[in-house]
């Protein structure tokens, strides 16, 4: 029995108009004392548009000012974009983790190698295991995708069933893990499945998602084919790719040598686990030069372009250890992720200036998704058969064509909703009943900014239009005390007919204050508005732009 003002909802606080940042609350009970999950807690990359930013957060201060009524946090892989926030948002959450065993090991081998991270409490659940927190029985579901241990949640609520796919697709021969569970799937839509919130990243792709398996095997014959050395980068939460890499080396008599940090710790996890059972222990970077060039794989992090990653330096030989040469050949197993073009077409053009071959999924099947494509998610549908759908984890886009296609599986209720909306969901249907507080915080150096802040649109300005410095010294009678200080940043070094900007710029200061009355000098504000203003509009007459210009007025 239910009482009558007893609700169940579903609020996205990240994931939902976006890839990444996944975050979505769960909550049961009447409105003011509901009972809470959070399922997941990941972050995103931000792009040049979010200046000295590399990382985004959700905001969580919903729950936050909730977390008396959190009963957990579930975590359904072990993706940065599912768990990567944890550590930053966890401290003022304070509420108990519960994952799979590599989840837990990623995120214990993140506090290690962070300083300052917080012990984060972690239950480990198996594959296949339920847990039960207040209203909510909790059962993870094994999925295919493309990290070991990933899970579909099955919720179980007094309202009844909800399924939250997380990421996943159909694989068969998965390579690394379990495959997407069909007979348990089955017999949660014979059960009965009142609401799906699902993954909507490849909906906009017929057919199926091509098998690991056919990665591994055109690896394999990339690599025996090579005269050379070979350097395979992918993301290094990739296991599975990890160890066709190992098996291609193995059949064709290479070591393996294995560059950079992230890759080490995902592999200290997955022999943890055993997934890399069988596979000889990995070379370090010290090894490669003293082994044969057609006897070398190099696993190498920097698929994305990261400039400080193993295949950036190698690009621009500038890494101390790794090298390669005319006739080597470099494989490309990932997908270039958004944003990220221009950073991986420097590195793919730097190689190509070497005369290195450069291998990628547009010519050959060395990447494939772990996304699940239209076929896929009408099977999903078919075995489930949900009364209502929620599209999740997706652009706007994708969320509007997953609704479109949903309703034209036939299904009946389909909500498209967005992050921060209270979604209600009954016996007899679901609708949007309310909004919470939602947004991105920045990982700012040490700091966490909130994005309606100032500080990130005055950088933006900053690498527009520059900055100019002035302070000046003025006595009691509004005479100056001396030269006034100048500094110039980021403008152009010299103006239209050759004038240092620099000695414009001061020619204006002093124009600017031999203009002002001597009364009016005497007053510290005044003063500092008109160089504010007066070197605005003479920079913006020169230059056509108008630089940021911070006057400070002193009286001596």
């Amino acid at each position: 029995m239910t009482r009558s003002k007893d609700q169940l909802v579903f609020v996205p606080l990240g994931g939902l108009g976006e890839i990444g940042m996944n975050a979505a609350l769960y909550g049961y009970g009447p409105e003011g004392r509901r009972k809470w999950i959070l399922v997941d807690c990941g972050l995103s990359f931000a792009g040049p548009e979010v200046p000295g930013v590399d990382i985004v957060l959700p905001d969580l201060r919903y729950i936050v000012e909730e977390r008396a009524n959190l009963l957990g946090i579930v975590i359904t892989h072990a993706h940065e974009d599912h768990i990567g926030a944890l550590a930053a948002l966890w401290p003022s959450l304070r509420a108990p983790v519960y994952c799979t065993q590599f989840a837990a090991g990623l995120l214990a081998t993140r506090r290690l190698s962070e300083p300052g991270a917080p012990k984060v409490p972690m239950h480990t659940v198996a594959q296949g295991g339920r847990i039960t927190l207040g209203p909510f029985d909790i059962e993870f579901v094994p999925v295919a995708h493309s990290i070991p241990e990933s899970n579909a949640l099955a919720i179980r609520t007094p309202v009844g069933l909800v399924v939250h796919t997380g990421d996943w697709k159909i694989d068969v021969t998965p390579q690394v893990g379990l495959p997407t569970d069909e007979k348990r799937l089955r017999e949660l839509g014979e059960e009965g499945v009142l609401a799906l919130v699902c993954d909507s990243t490849n909906v906009m792709r017929d057919g199926t998602s091509p098998s690991e398996a056919d990665v591994a095997a055109k690896i394999k014959e990339l690599v025996h084919s090579a005269p050379g050395r070979v350097a395979v980068t992918t993301f290094a939460s990739n296991v599975a790719r990890l160890r066709a890499v190992a098996e291609a080396a193995m059949a064709d008599q290479r070591e393996v040598v294995v560059v950079g940090r992230a890759m080490d710790r995902v592999i200290d996890v997955a022999r943890e686990c055993g997934y890399l059972d069988g596979i000889p222990a990995f070379r370090s970077a010290d090894t490669y030069g003293y082994l044969p060039r057609d006897k070398v794989v190099a696993l190498l992090t920097g698929s994305q372009g990261e400039p400080r990653a193993a295949l950036s330096r190698i690009a621009s030989d500038d890494h101390p250890e790794i090298a390669l040469s005319p006739g080597d050949r470099v494989i490309f197993s990932s997908r270039t992720i958004p944003g990220n073009e221009k950073a991986v077409g420097a590195i793919q053009n730097a190689l190509a200036r070497d005369n290195i071959e450069i291998i990628t999924d547009r010519t050959h099947l060395v990447h494939v998704s772990g996304h699940p494509r239209r076929e896929e998610m009408a099977r999903l549908y078919g075995w489930l058969k949900p009364k209502i759908v929620i599209p999740a984890h997706g652009e706007d886009l994708h969320l509007s064509e997953h609704a479109t296609f949903a309703r034209g599986l036939g299904v009946k209720i389909v909500v498209r909703a967005g992050n921060g909306d209270v979604v209600a969901i009954t016996p007899e249907g679901a609708s949007k009943i309310d909004e919470v507080t939602h947004g991105r915080l920045y990982q700012d150096g040490n700091l966490l900014v909130n994005a309606l802040e100032k500080t990130i649109p005055e950088r933006r300005r900053l690498s527009f239009v520059g900055m100019i410095s002035v302070a000046v010294a003025i006595d009691e009678k509004g005479g100056l005390a001396g030269d006034p200080e100048i500094a110039v940043l980021g403008l152009p070094p010299y103006t239209r007919d050759g004038t240092g900007f620099d000695e414009y710029v001061a020619d204006a200061v002093s124009e600017l204050i031999d203009g002002i009355p001597k009364a009016r000098r005497r007053d510290p504000e005044a003063l500092r508005n008109a160089l504010e203003r007066g070197l605005r509009s003479a920079v913006n007459e020169e230059w056509g732009k108008k630089p940021l210009v911070h006057a400070l007025v002193i009286e001596v």
